[in-house]
């Protein structure tokens, strides 16, 4: 079981609290990771947090689809840049980092070594892979952040916990 020690703190002139630098630990990796991030991607508090992740839920859908009717494009215009035209839908959906690397782990192709291919390449070897596929059915996350953005794929069985399930409000 965890402890918690709840310790008064020093209310200072503006009603804040001062904070006593020789208590504790400083982990400095956890700033630097913080200030790495985009923009986008800083909270000063749960409820930011809590309302940008809700909205980004609010965004998305999940669909489990046939594998084989996933069309995969490359231009030759543009050697890096790969998508995916999924069913029913009439834009193309671009793979983040991590589903490309899932999709590629899915039809039992190496994402590294796709990834230094140029895009038609590539995109030929995993058209093969999702036309070939022995399970059929994937499981996506799409996320419409003015452009389709393509989060995850998934076996069909993969169960979804969404981000702003953990930091709402409600849930403690």
């Amino acid at each position: 079981m965890t402890q918690v020690e709840v310790l008064d703190g020093e209310s200072g002139r503006s009603g804040g609290y001062k904070v006593d630098v020789t208590r504790g630990d400083n982990i400095s990796r956890v700033s630097s990771e913080w200030f790495s991030r985009p923009d986008d991607e800083r909270y000063l508090s749960l409820s930011d947090l809590f309302g940008a992740v809700r909205g980004r839920a609010e965004r998305s859908r999940t669909r489990t689809l046939e594998s084989a009717a996933i069309r995969v494009e490359a231009s030759r215009d543009d050697a890096e840049r790969l998508s995916l035209m999924l069913p029913g839908s009439d834009r193309s959906v671009a793979p983040t980092h991590w589903s490309f690397g899932q999709l590629a782990s899915l039809v039992g192709a190496p994402a590294a070594y796709l990834r230094q291919l140029p895009a038609p390449l590539a995109g030929i070897n995993l058209q093969y892979g999702l036309t070939s596929h022995r399970a059929e059915q994937v499981k996506t996350l799409e996320v419409e952040d003015g452009r389709v953005e393509l989060r995850a794929v998934t076996g069909p069985e993969y169960g979804r916990y969404l981000n702003s399930q953990p930091v709402s409000p409600t849930a403690h």
